[in-house]
């Protein structure tokens, strides 16, 4: 059948820059590689050529992408299922923007965008460390572009596509049965943006969460490329200023989501421990405990196996929360969560690709790792630094498994909840952690690296501890 008044071409360049997308990162996946693994220099620079021109095509075709997308939007385009989904007539510039993060395509889309921003800077700033810390992150763009590839292989879906047709999106419904269907007053407007996502935060919030997220593969790639080439403490000192862009970023938008969930979605405060707001506080619990630790390390080169663990740790715990948030298992128990997009099992992949190679190549260089077999003095900074640290992971750890119960249910069958008041269930336990760090926070300003002499340290907190 051909139908009138169809704009196919638009679309159609978008899905292309997608597969440009996913073919780029793919090659400067495998050129980075080669060249940190190439012995001869010429080798080497003629791999990293390849890769750094791969990742840059790529670091142009996604935000070419997203600008398709909003040209179809603004153009109200309701033959794109997209358009139709997330979008109508009445709104305004940035609400127009911003229904672009609302589906899922549009917020991975968005991840993708700052992991190429970052990866541009990376080329230019990382040196000697390009190379393996570049194939961590062209990976990851590979990967993210296959959320958003739409091909079928087989029965097998990999990603959703968001320049999908309506009609082909509901094509058992009468109405696309007529050629002329676009003139149908069904297909005038859009179902538009969600109601309660129609506040400022919406056009700003989503950009700031997307580039702290984004920004923990930095940390993560430095520890996986440390350990790698087996230089355990040439990695540290690069990694440092990255990790605490991170963990500001990410907060940042942590804070951004809890202003906004006061003002607009009536919890009654800024923070209700709904899974999805937890999903993404507890990586950002664990990045600041590798601050710590690597803090540590920096000043007495202690603490380098808990550094590598955190940094590890916080990039994979954004994945799962990846999962968690867009599996459909938390549409339940969270007024945030995406409902199913029948990726489950790319998104599972998501989490095993990076978690299982990473952990694995931790475990076998572990005991290469240098470490200071001599205990640390309890009247020293770095001790009571690490047991803040210790607070901070353990704290996450009790969210993070609360938090997955609804996938822990699925998986056996039970019926494990936190009870009808999830507010009170957490606070019980975080209020002692906010009091330990607080006290911590407080006490290690007065105590030195390596030893602190007992009474210059007791003659020092006396009148503060008094007035407090």
């Amino acid at each position: 059948m051909n139908y009138t008044g169809e704009h196919l071409l638009p679309g159609q360049l978008g899905h292309f820059l997608i597969v440009l997308s996913f073919v780029s990162s793919l090659v400067a996946s495998i050129a980075y590689y080669r060249s940190a693994v190439a012995l001869n220099i010429d080798d080497r620079k003629s791999w990293k050529k390849l890769a750094r021109t791969a990742f840059i095509i790529d670091a142009l075709a996604v935000p070419s992408v997203f600008i398709i997308i909003y040209y179809i939007i603004s153009s109200h385009y309701f033959e794109y299922n997209y358009a139709w989904s997330h979008s109508d007539k009445s709104l305004g510039l940035g609400y127009l923007i911003s229904s672009i993060w609302e589906g899922q395509e549009g917020s991975f889309l968005l991840w993708t965008i700052w992991h190429g921003v970052l990866g541009l800077i990376l080329i230019r700033k990382a040196k000697n460390w390009e190379a393996p810390v570049m194939t961590v992150i062209s990976v990851a763009q590979l990967c993210l572009a296959t959320m958003i590839l739409g091909l079928y292989i087989f029965d097998l879906k990999i990603g959703s596509n968001p320049f999908l047709l309506t009609r082909q999106v509901f094509q058992d419904a009468p109405i696309f049965q007529l050629p002329d269907y676009l003139s149908n007053a069904g297909m005038q407007d859009g179902n538009g943006l969600n109601q309660t996502l129609q506040n400022y935060w919406m056009v700003i919030h989503p950009p700031i969460l997307f580039l702290g997220f984004a920004s923990t593969i930095v940390p993560f790639a430095y520890a996986v490329a440390g350990l790698w080439t087996k230089d355990h403490a040439g990695w540290i000192k690069p990694a440092l200023p990255w990790s605490l862009f991170s963990a500001a970023i990410l907060g940042l938008g942590i804070m951004m989501g809890a202003r906004w969930a006061y003002e607009s979605l009536s919890f009654g405060g800024y923070w209700a421990w709904d899974p999805v707001e937890n999903a993404s506080l507890v990586p950002w619990l664990v990045m600041v405990a590798g601050i710590h630790t690597q803090l540590i390390f920096n000043s007495t080169g202690r603490s380098l196996r808990p550094t590598y663990f955190f940094f590890i740790s916080s990039f994979i715990l954004i994945l799962y929360s990846t999962y968690l948030t867009r599996s459909g298992d938390l549409q339940d128990t969270s007024v945030h969560a995406f409902t199913g997009s029948g990726l489950n099992w790319q998104l599972r992949g998501l989490v095993l690709v990076f978690m299982l190679p990473s952990l694995i190549l931790f475990a076998v260089r572990y005991k290469q790792i240098p470490s200071i077999e001599k205990e640390e003095n309890s009247y020293s900074r770095e001790f009571w630094m690490f047991i803040g640290s210790l607070v901070l992971f353990l704290s996450g750890f009790f969210i993070l498994l609360f938090t997955s119960l609804p996938v822990i249910n699925k998986i056996f069958g039970s019926k494990f909840t936190v009870g009808a008041d999830v507010e009170f269930f957490y606070n019980r336990i975080q209020i002692f952690v906010a009091i330990v760090l607080g006290v911590l926070t407080a006490v290690t300003q007065y105590l030195k690296y390596k030893n602190t002499d007992k009474k210059y340290f007791f003659k020092k907190i006396l009148v503060p501890s008094i007035v407090s």
